[in-house]
């Protein structure tokens, strides 16, 4: 955890679930809450995934610190699993100083067939900052036979970051790649990701980073034209029309300009919406 932070990441998630071996749970509670006993001026935010239910609630009483940014709730099936962290955040923040953002976020993990199949309601729990999709699990439960270009998991990917921009959330963290020995691949695939709409993707692993921060973060050039499209449609707008055509020839109007938007913003804002967490 120590090095982790230089590792590049705009967020670290220390995961206290499906990483540490059930007698071993205490000592790694104990490791995580000396991690976020201090803040830290490297611009790296401090996640942590804590398990399900009330052992949830339990591993966040103890591990948070004044160093706290965002918790993950794993396999998380219904509002009430929400609930059943966010009450005990707001408990926690009477009495403690919150993280950087001002109060501790919340990221939810969908990834059973009943939280897909009910993904909707999760998002619009007004505690509920971002989703992301725990794809590994969720095909385990599926029976889906993971392939290289990744069609088996396209209705789930499109249900959660429809669910995301429908209840007006953040758009969703990409999942996790366990290869991170094919970077090739890699690449393919969070690209495509970013096609589906995800901004910004977790990795397992140093070598995924700079891919990650590649696909996700705006050129220059990205930025620039993003900028003369909107000048475009302002002049647009000044002379009483809605629509007008770009450089290339393409007709812009508003749905355009919300592309241009948050591009821009993106470019802006990169440790808020988008980069990479580890």
């Amino acid at each position: 955890m120590k090095r982790a932070a230089s590792r590049g990441a705009d967020a670290v998630i220390a995961d206290l679930e499906d990483s540490v071996a059930p007698s071993r749970k205490a000592d790694a509670v104990h490791a995580v809450a000396a991690w976020l006993a201090e803040r830290s001026d490297d611009g790296v935010q401090r996640w942590v995934r804590v398990n399900a239910g009330r052992r949830g609630v339990e591993d966040l009483r103890a591990v948070s610190g004044p160093a706290l940014d965002g918790i993950v709730i794993p396999k998380v099936m219904t509002p009430a699993d929400v609930q059943q962290i966010a009450s005990a955040l707001h408990d926690l923040e009477q009495t403690q100083p919150a993280g950087t953002g001002g109060r501790i976020a919340i990221m939810v993990l969908i990834e059973t067939a009943r939280g897909l199949r009910d993904v909707d309601s999760v998002a619009a729990h007004p505690a509920v900052w971002a989703l992301q999709l725990g794809e590994l699990d969720l095909a385990a439960e599926l029976g889906l036979v993971r392939t290289a270009h990744e069609s088996e998991l396209l209705y789930a990917r499109s249900r959660v970051v429809t669910a995301s921009a429908a209840a007006g959330l953040q758009p969703p963290v990409a999942a996790v790649s366990p290869d991170f020995v094919d970077l090739d691949g890699f690449q393919v695939s969070t690209q495509h990701l970013k096609q589906l709409g995800f901004v910004g993707r977790a990795v397992i692993h140093p070598a995924q980073v700079p891919i990650a921060h590649e696909v996700f973060t705006p050129t220059r050039d990205d930025v620039e034209a993003a900028r003369r499209t909107f000048a475009a449609h302002e002049a647009a707008l000044s002379a009483g029309m809605g629509v007008t055509v770009d450089e290339q020839g393409r007709m812009v109007d508003e749905a355009v300009i919300r592309t241009s938007r948050r591009t821009v913003t993106l470019a802006r804002r990169p440790h808020e919406e988008g980069g990479v967490i580890s």
